[in-house]
């Protein structure tokens, strides 16, 4: 797989939370350190994401908002 972004981080899915549309998949990318994704359901079904899988994280932004 190709991609432009260059803001990729593997990790291991640690949960999936399906909603009415959109699912919520956690990825533990160290120890105890999280990045949770929203994708739609469709996504996780085409994909086959279940806990345990080893994915990626693609990070593709123009902008980092930082508040404090």
């Amino acid at each position: 797989m190709k991609l432009s972004a260059r803001n990729v981080i593997e990790g291991k899915v640690v949960s999936v939370t399906k909603g009415v549309t959109t699912a919520h998949v956690k990825i533990e990318i160290a120890n105890g350190c999280l990045i949770t994704s929203s994708i739609t359901n469709e996504s996780v079904d085409d994909l086959e994401i279940k806990v345990g899988d080893t994915v990626s994280a693609i990070i593709k932004s123009s902008d980092v908002i930082i508040g404090k």
